[in-house]
């Protein structure tokens, strides 16, 4: 694809408004997609859409391949004749502002149960669009619906704590849990049949109207996923099913123990010799549903650090050399992308951090825009996330979903960082997230983003993710009203006088 010049917004769905205690895929979705038209915006940009686990976060998913169901939307199903309108009568007082996914978890499960049951009595043209849809996508739909079955059978738990026939795949122990578990196999596919159908609608309503929708795509998969069940191959894992090493970052400025993240790393030899297969699989599975991909840990493809399975930081570990090159050629050539300048990898590679030479020319090899928060450029006019050090083909953002809000930032900011972005920005306190805004929007950078926190002036209590804290976190929602004319023909004003 050709990046043009555009402005968006980063919202995740789960932040949208709405009466059900979770933004969902419904009316207030297409809502959200003709007030952001209203804007001339022309992004919207989204976090992972996989089913969340522990923490409820988009990035540790049961699935890189499945759907979210608790972002199915009710009132499709009422259409449907899946829900009554009884059923949704008494709906608990879910708090508006948040996500109170401990309350709303077992409640909406309960929901789509009863749809699931209500579905053999539906029309036989839904029950046939099911049947088509398990059949397109059984390449990742009965891993996926097994797995989930089976971790339901068994209390939650993760896989390293299964019967070792199940949790090493023997054939007959597999054949034995299909059988029994035949009608949770089944609800399970029904639900990513409703969330797919009711996400490609709302896609194509967005792409109709000249939104394009920037997705996600992180490095690593949850070790507590079916990816990693189904294909233990494909990652560094002992005889008894645990990592021998995991994901995370050595120690610096901000955190003096690293970050451990524990995720399984990948057997990229392995990869290689399939000719990437499973990533290329994940791509096109992703691209399905989106436009543009963010690439999250760019810099894992050309060297990644490897911590020792079990050790307690991640202040061990060695640095070690990722697919490089050869991954994004083979990359390119499946996608039938690169051959000219507008078919190019659909990829923003997300370049945070300390990136080295190799991750630059890596990036620079395919053309990738790379990504610029103007928050962190405070600090020295030679810093690359000032507006005047930026290249065109970058994406600008004041900040993202794992830093503050601009507002909640310049309340914690060093003095002398506040006091110089008040000097570059030429402006207040008061009127400073607007002037941060305008800096990334009357840059040179081919997209301009920002989170919708930002558009509302919204401190620190809307933040949407604390990187170093367990709990808490992904539970920010927005309220109807928010999306109010008054911001809509601000924003219009900023897309139009930047051309955007």
């Amino acid at each position: 694809m050709k990046f043009e010049r555009s402005g968006g917004i980063l919202l995740h769905p789960t932040s949208l408004p709405g009466r059900y205690g979770i933004g969902d895929l419904g009316p207030e979705a297409y809502h959200f997609v003709d007030w952001l038209v209203s804007t001339g915006c022309k992004l919207w940009q989204i976090l992972p859409l996989g089913p969340t686990g522990y923490g409820d976060s988009p990035y540790q998913c049961f699935s890189a391949f499945a759907g979210n169901p608790y972002l199915i939307s009710f009132d499709p199903l009422l259409d449907d004749g899946l829900l009554t309108r009884e059923d949704l009568e008494n709906l608990p007082d879910f708090p508006a502002s948040r996500v109170d996914f401990g309350w709303l978890i077992p409640w909406k499960l309960d929901l789509l149960q009863k749809a699931f049951d209500r579905f053999d009595a539906a029309s036989e043209e839904l029950r046939e669009q099911f049947d088509d849809f398990w059949a397109e996508n059984a390449a990742w739909i009965d891993d996926y619906a097994l797995f989930m079955s089976i971790k339901e059978a068994n209390g939650g738990g993760a896989w390293s704590g299964w019967d070792k026939s199940i949790r090493t795949r023997k054939k007959a122990a597999l054949d034995k849990a299909r059988k029994e578990h035949a009608e949770s196999i089944r609800r399970y596919a029904f639900y990513q049949f409703l969330f797919f159908r009711q996400w490609r609608k709302l896609r194509e309503y967005a792409n109709e109207r000249g939104i394009k929708i920037i997705g996600d795509i992180p490095i690593f998969i949850a070790y507590d996923s079916a990816d990693a069940w189904a294909n233990p191959e494909l990652f560094f894992l002992d005889k008894n099913s645990l990592p021998t090493v995991v994901a995370g970052v050595p120690p610096d400025y901000f955190s003096p123990t690293g970050q451990l993240w524990g995720n399984p790393l990948y057997r990229w030899k392995v990869h290689k010799e399939t000719g990437y297969a499973w990533w290329v699989d994940r791509f096109r599975a992703v691209l399905n549903m989106v436009d543009i991909v963010r690439l999250d840990h760019f810099r894992g493809f050309a060297g990644y650090f490897e911590i020792p399975f079990g050790s307690p930081t991640a202040e061990k570990g060695r640095w070690v050399t990722g697919p490089g090159k050869d991954f994004f050629k083979v990359l390119a050539k499946k996608l039938k992308a690169g051959k000219t300048a507008d078919s190019e990898l659909p990829i923003i590679a997300e370049d945070l951090g300390v990136i080295t030479a190799d991750v630059v020319e890596l990036r620079d090899s395919f053309n990738l825009p790379g990504m610029k928060i103007l928050q962190f450029g405070f600090v020295d006019p030679k810093d690359p996330f000032l507006p005047h050090n930026y290249p065109s083909r970058c994406v600008a953002y004041t900040g993202t979903h794992d830093n503050d809000t601009a507002r909640g930032w310049l309340n914690t900011a060093p003095a002398q960082e506040r006091d110089y972005a008040l000097r570059y920005l030429n402006t207040d306190h008061e009127h400073f997230v607007w002037a941060l805004i305008r800096g990334v929007w009357s840059s040179v950078a081919v997209f301009a983003l920002a989170p919708m926190q930002d558009f509302l002036d919204l401190g620190g209590e809307a933040r949407m993710n604390f990187p170093s804290r367990l709990g808490g976190n992904w539970e920010w929602r927005m309220k109807k009203e928010d999306m109010s004319d008054g911001l809509s023909k601000r924003l219009q004003e900023f897309n139009g006088m930047y051309l955007r």
